[in-house]
């Protein structure tokens, strides 16, 4: 079972490294839900970092229908992580009614091979979920990341196991609140790979800075996967 942890920021993928993390998913603004890393920030972790690094693209929080400069922006961005040799990205576009723009998912899939492309969590807004993973398998999406349409992964365990046996060549990656208490329930159902921040919060003198990927947490998952 492998793992991959979402950061957002060099200190986090250092720890993700640290603990013997199989891969990260680089973004910013966990806040809301994720965006699309500076370009220093990816080239300081494509620098520093021996692990696979996905980054997310997503030009901004809220829904994932994009206007034409949105979406431009988004292969840019896409053409610019495949220029400094990134393993893969993380994204996706819906319609406004909650089905997979396959149209230009297609074209984002286009820009970034040959890298790993991973549907982000996009696929928790669309409205049949296992018809969207069977178009999502027949343009060639490597993964989906999902929490199985409710607020965490072991909430959406059902609907995750249900759609795992409708794949055929997609990996199903359970994403949100995965941690080391869960972490069995999703290898027993018998998930390849697990998504988590495994973050704590990072506190000086009283005060929040933010969080950070927690080598402690990470470990122990690990140790649980592995065992």
């Amino acid at each position: 079972m492998l793992l991959e942890i979402c950061c957002n920021g060099l200190d986090s993928a250092l720890a993700a490294q640290k603990a013997g993390a199989d891969r990260i998913e680089l973004c910013v603004d966990l806040n809301i839900g994720g965006i699309t890393p500076s370009r220093g920030l990816i080239e300081s972790v494509r620098r520093e970092v021996d692990l696979p690094i996905y980054i997310l693209i997503r030009p901004r929080g809220g829904n994932f229908v994009y206007n034409e400069d949105e979406f431009d922006n988004m292969i840019d961005d896409i053409q610019f992580c495949k220029s400094i040799g990134v393993k893969g990205v993380v994204s996706g576009v819906l319609y406004e009614d909650f089905r997979v723009d396959i149209r230009r998912t297609m074209m984002l899939i286009n820009a970034a091979h040959p890298m790993d492309f991973t549907f982000h969590r996009a696929f928790d807004e669309v409205s049949d979920p296992v018809s969207a993973l069977k178009e999502l398998e027949d343009i060639g999406v490597s993964r989906i990341l999902s929490s199985g349409q409710e607020r965490s992964a072991i909430e959406g365990l059902p609907l995750l196991q249900k759609l795992q046996k409708s794949a055929s060549s997609v990996i199903l990656l359970p994403g949100a609140g995965v941690n080391s208490n869960n972490i069995m329930s999703f290898k027993n159902a018998g998930f390849l790979e697990a998504h988590t921040s495994a973050s704590k919060t990072v506190i000086v003198d009283g005060i929040k800075l933010g969080t950070v990927s927690d080598v402690n947490e990470i470990s122990a998952l690990l140790k649980l996967m592995r065992g």
